[in-house]
């Protein structure tokens, strides 16, 4: 037990270090770009008819007039002490804004996370069990494709056919268009949130069933199920004694890995459905130089796929302890 905590306390200072690099490698980007956020939030005639004291406090506001350096030590100072500083954009603090957009997100890329490594699972054993027979050729086809296949397009194409032409799911938003959030049922958010959960789920797929099936093609070529096989043990029982759980650790590494994946296609996603998450929060600070949201919502997508990853790890000695170096936990 006391080795698991230190070796989690130094993944944990690890992740400090990842957070430190990212949030300065993210200011120099956003510093870096040529957007002018005076004339992309006020608008190029607006700003025309200012007069220079109205601009100078508008510059004042979004933190223009001072050195990147100094714009960056300003606000690590506040963020170590826990402000993550106001959103210029939404004009209020960034953790409020954080908290209600990621509350959105988590629900949808909770539900696209867990579908997608189910059904990923489950196609990568089927496919694997039945190496070079129809089943594997349809399911190895289908994950190539969907590799290839942009989640924006994909999105738009569900939106088109289920959303417009069938009219049996709403095209966009989390809630219904007109109803108070004291009237939106959980139904109600899982029905908006079908269209983007199922485009992520399926974009999420590919990646967990050909590396599923690559690991359960290697188990059923294996001496140990060959020698299974001469004893007369079922198809069945030769995948759940030998199959699935010597696959099990692979797919666990691809699911936590897959946060990563989740989260970047949400950002295209949520943009195609106006899903008000996370993801639309960044197009949005990106676009409009908001820098505190920008760092903020960084740092958080950061923590969260360093956290699953270390998630990973630590669920490597609870199914087999002999992942550990020298057959010990950490």
């Amino acid at each position: 037990m006391k080795s698991t905590l230190i070796y989690t306390g130094k993944k944990l200072i690890r992740m400090m270090l990842l957070l430190f690099a990212v949030s300065i490698l993210t200011f120099a980007l956003v510093s870096a770009s040529p957007i002018d956020p005076l004339q992309a939030n006020v608008g190029q005639a607006a700003l025309g008819s200012m007069s220079e004291a109205q601009k100078e406090k508008l510059r004042s506001y979004w933190g223009v007039d001072e050195p990147p350096v100094q714009r960056y030590l300003n606000w690590a100072k506040d963020f170590i002490k826990g402000d993550m500083g106001s959103s210029l954009l939404y004009r209020q603090p960034v953790s409020k804004v954080i908290a209600v957009k990621l509350a959105n997100s988590l629900f949808l890329m909770g539900l696209a996370w867990v579908i997608s490594g189910l059904l990923g699972f489950v196609l990568g054993v089927i496919a694997g069990v039945f190496k070079g027979k129809a089943a594997d050729k349809v399911i190895k086809g289908y994950s190539l494709v969907i590799a290839s296949t942009p989640s924006f397009w994909l999105a738009l194409i569900l939106l088109i056919v289920f959303g417009v032409w069938l009219k049996i799911l709403p095209i966009g938003l989390s809630v219904p268009i007109g109803v108070e959030a004291s009237g939106v049922t959980f139904l109600d958010r899982v029905r908006h949130a079908i269209l983007p959960a199922v485009t992520l789920s399926i974009t999420g797929i590919s990646s967990i069933t050909l590396h599923t099936r690559e690991k359960m093609i290697d188990i059923m070529e294996s001496d140990y199920v060959l020698f299974a096989r001469a004893r007369g043990e079922s198809l069945w029982s030769i995948i759940r004694n030998h199959g699935l759980r010597n696959v099990l650790l692979p797919a666990m590494t691809l699911q936590f890995a897959s946060i990563s994946e989740i989260i970047g296609g949400s950002v295209l996603v949520e943009q195609v459905f106006s899903y008000p998450g996370l993801g639309q929060a960044t197009v949005a600070a990106g676009t409009g130089s908001d820098v505190p949201l920008l760092m903020g919502i960084t740092l958080i997508t950061a923590a969260m796929v360093f956290l699953g990853n270390l998630a990973a790890n630590v669920l490597y000695g609870a199914v087999d302890p002999r992942i550990w170096k020298g057959g010990q936990r950490p």
